[in-house]
């Protein structure tokens, strides 16, 4: 059984105070990985709930270049949301910057190889810090989904999203060159444009460099079990052999994450915040005081019609973590 620890006040000194509770876990140079918001969203976590923990720490914050189209795909106009956002009180790093890097692993259901950034091996500890919220397709996000998703690279988050090799509009094609040019798999021919389902290695890369966006995502390609579970397998494989905790601020919660710019209004609101040393016990947590608070059995599924308890079974299963846990409330 795990200890997730929880309070109702949601302020900067509540973040510092929980955060006390599991700081002999974390040393070195520390990462504090969070979400900046996107332009347009109103739901992200205020900046001001971060400044006492990341001065007295001394750490950078940190995230990683979005899949889909848009100012965080970039790493320039990511910074600059960034700012826009108020995050501008300590160091920024965008993680893949400077690129990806891919390793090998074993034992996991749907991978042999996780693809991350490049810069994660700078830092010794991670602060995971969640934005408690709904997922169109895991059912709700918080820390696993910030771990899995939100610290691999965009070729990582291509594994995870697709089942197939990406659309292409053809017909949008002015024979540029430039996928050609930066398709690293050597996987796509121009007249007609056609991708190699042989050669393409699922980087999305095309995707980003195209100016007339003939690629694109198939977001359909992936049934929502499946993604749930290699949501999991990402998180399980990233995390692995580093120091992390994980902080769960549940407000402003809306059945919609914190990517989409046009985000419904949140149902429910300043519930609290947990922290753990376990990621699974954290949003098992989260997710029983959303309930609670909702009256709804499974909020999530209630409010979006997609359920994220599969994932939180297939993380128990795995090992990653435990869905039994003692909440403990601290002032």
């Amino acid at each position: 059984m795990s200890i997730v620890y929880f309070t109702k006040e949601i302020r900067a000194e509540s973040v510092w105070k929980i955060f006390q509770k599991l700081s002999e876990n974390i040393s070195g140079r520390i990462g504090i990985k969070l979400h900046f918001g996107e332009r347009g969203n109103e739901n992200y976590l205020p900046p001001h709930l971060l400044h006492i923990l990341a001065k007295k720490t001394k750490a950078d914050l940190v995230e990683t270049n979005v899949l889909y189209l848009g100012p965080r795909r970039e790493t320039e106009t990511h910074l600059e949301v960034a700012k826009e956002h108020g995050f501008d009180f300590a160091p920024v790093n965008i993680m893949d910057a400077e690129g990806d890097i891919t390793r090998p692993v074993e034992g996991v259901k749907h991978y042999q190889e996780v693809r991350m950034p490049a810069g994660i091996d700078m830092y010794d500890s991670f602060i995971i810090y969640s934005h408690f919220k709904g997922h169109i397709m895991s059912g709700f996000g918080g820390a696993i989904k910030n771990v899995g998703m939100g610290m691999a690279s965009i070729s990582g988050k291509m594994a995870q999203h697709a089942s197939t090799i990406p659309e292409v509009n053809g017909k949008a094609c002015v024979n540029c060159g430039m996928c050609v040019k930066e398709c690293p798999g050597k996987a796509i021919s121009l007249e007609p444009v056609i991708i190699s389902p042989a050669l393409c290695i699922g980087c999305g890369k095309c995707i980003g460099v195209c100016p007339q966006r003939v690629f694109s995502i198939p977001w359909g390609s992936t049934n929502l079990l499946v993604f749930q579970e290699r949501l999991v397998d990402y998180a399980r494989m990233i995390s692995k052999g580093r120091k992390m905790i994980y902080i769960n601020v549940i407000d402003k919660v809306s059945r919609l994450c914190d990517c989409d710019k046009g985000a419904p209004p949140p149902f429910a609101e300043k519930i609290g915040i947990i922290a753990s040393t376990d990621m699974v016990a954290a949003d098992k947590a989260s997710l029983d005081l959303v309930n609670s608070h909702t009256g709804q059995e499974d909020t999530f599924a209630h409010y979006s019609g997609v359920s994220g308890n599969h994932g939180l079974e297939y993380a128990e299963e795995t090992g990653l973590g435990s869905l039994e846990y003692q909440l403990i409330e601290i002032e």
